[in-house]
């Protein structure tokens, strides 16, 4: 009754927003545009569909704001006016009472609030879809005072989440069925990424581990600060973290007017990035101005402050090999060698013809070289590149969404901070640095490293092993194929005879030859 309840509101709001009417003209049926007439009569459908979609999501939940959000990175599956209303979705959701949040504090713990922290501001300084944050102090194993932020889990979302995934699964399977690019752009996939990625933001002891995992990753680096998290305070839905002190990355004269280098720091971002994507392949995938802040403190002046690790991306070795090969050709301009890597990894179809596709993405690409960043727009580089994709029935990648969504929160990040930031020549210097560590002496070193131990423990057997096989008694088909190999040996050895043989007769000759013929010159 619950889930008949939900579909009849989502109904409802599809009716309000003319939704039903945006679903209905997408596709090339001629019914179906006649039923999307019929159904607009007597509403106010003057707004552009993209804003009516948007506020429509925003209507029905965090969930559906949350789903929008990752949609909107799949232009592919989109037109751009569409995906460009999406990309302004926002999680602006008030907060639950303080009340709630103690109590979850104080049931995950077993125990009064204020025998946990020695001081607790009720009023949430960041209220989202899934959680909320609180400031406190409380005294660590040693004794001192530290100041910490408090996420709470917001209550009953497992339930919410559920309820709605379902629909949207379901909502799914319809477009599949209906779009003819339903199968290639795999949105039933996309919901399943979603559905992963969203349950992980429902597991704060997850993203605490997250957390740590890339405070690991970025302590050598120096360019980004990630907050301590205090593991004795990690639960479920209770996660207590060092409280971070910054200027928001958004207040750029603020930031200006303190003597921070802005150029380099957006240069800065673009390493952050790579580094994170190729050399650990663990990337924060919610890299907007909101979860970033920058450092003023004198010892940490200039650095980066990343916040909310709900969501991460995670690449396999393959993902980064094929993906900075594909880099390094494109900034290379070698786009025989993008289109070959296509093909190789089975993305198109095998028998698509390499000369068109390197001109199709030689068109995509060349205009854009040379150029600051204020002249170039990665969603318009994108959105060329699956119209091309579609024109070649490329298999678009769920995996690589997560990335697509974070590489254009980069551009906007450094759009926003330096306009003339040259992002190729920027990220071409570590990619190559990075492929030339791949194939490498480093590479053969570090892999020699990695399986000492098993050839170290293997390496006292060895002299046993090697008795043991020599001293096996042959069985009678390990002799035939000897026999056979033996023969087979034989025949090779006489043909390679006559083949040297015929070669050193022919080769006199031509001595012969010559010879007589300069003693006729003579």
């Amino acid at each position: 009754m619950r889930r008949l309840l939900r579909a009849i509101t989502i109904a409802w709001v599809a009716l309000r927003y003319g939704l039903d009417e945006l679903v209905l003209t997408s596709f090339q049926k001629p019914w179906l545009r006649l039923i999307a007439r019929i159904a607009s009569i007597g509403r106010d459908l003057s707004a552009p569909r993209g804003q009516r979609l948007r506020e429509a999501l925003e209507r029905l939940g965090p969930i559906f704001v949350k789903f929008g959000q990752v949609l909107s990175t799949r232009r592919d599956l989109l037109p751009a006016d569409i995906a460009d209303e999406l990309a302004l979705l926002q999680d602006r959701v008030p907060p639950f009472p303080a009340e709630v949040a103690v109590a979850t504090i104080e049931r995950a713990f077993r125990q009064p609030i204020d025998q946990i922290f020695t001081s607790f501001e009720r009023v949430p300084v960041a209220s989202a879809s899934i959680a909320q944050v609180h400031f406190a102090t409380l005294l660590d194993a040693n004794g001192r005072e530290r100041e910490v932020a408090v996420k709470v889990l917001r209550p009953g979302m497992q339930r919410v989440i559920e309820k709605d995934l379902d629909l949207i699964r379901m909502m799914a399977g319809w477009v599949e069925g209906l779009s003819a690019d339903g199968k290639r752009l795999k949105p039933r996939e996309v919901v399943g990424e979603f559905d992963k990625y969203l349950h992980d933001e429902l597991d704060l002891v997850r993203e605490a581990a997250s957390a740590a995992q890339l405070r690991r990753n970025m302590a050598g680096l120096n360019l980004v600060m990630i907050p301590e998290i205090f593991w004795d305070y990690c639960r479920s839905d209770v996660m207590v973290m060092e409280r971070m002190k910054g200027v928001p990355i958004s207040q750029i004269e603020r930031l200006r007017e303190a003597g921070v280098d802005i150029p380099k720091l957006a240069r800065d971002g673009v390493t952050i990035f790579f580094t994170q994507v190729f050399r650990d392949g663990f990337f924060h995938a919610d890299m907007h101005p909101g979860n970033i802040m920058v450092s003023l403190e004198p010892t940490t002046f200039g650095r980066y402050i990343s916040l909310d690790f709900g969501i991460v991306g995670t690449l396999t070795q393959y993902d980064k090999e094929y993906l900075a090969q594909n880099f390094t050709a494109f900034f290379r301009r070698d786009y025989k060698r993008v289109a070959e890597l296509h093909i190789e990894s089975g993305w198109v179809p095998h028998d698509t013809r390499v000369d068109e596709l390197e001109a199709a993405i030689r068109s995509v690409c060349e205009p854009y070289f040379d150029r600051p960043l204020k002249e170039i727009s990665l969603g318009m580089v994108l959105m060329r590149l699956f119209q091309t994709s579609r024109r070649f029935q490329v298999v678009i990648q769920p995996q690589l969404v997560l990335l697509q969504k974070t590489l254009l929160n980069v551009e906007g990040l450094g759009r926003q901070l330096d306009p003339e930031l040259d992002l190729w020549h920027t990220a071409k210097p570590f990619l190559e640095k990075w492929m030339l560590e791949q194939v490498g002496p480093k590479r053969v070193w570090r892999e020699l490293k990695d399986q000492a131990p098993y050839y170290a423990k293997m390496l006292p057997d060895m002299p046993r092993l090697l008795h043991g096989y020599l001293s096996q008694r042959p069985s009678e088909d390990l002799r035939r194929e000897m026999r056979a190999l033996v023969a087979e040996q034989q025949r090779t050895n006489r043909l390679l005879k006559v083949i040297a043989s015929v070669s050193t007769i022919f080769l006199l000759g031509l001595i012969a030859l010559f010879v007589f013929a300069r003693l006729q010159w003579f």
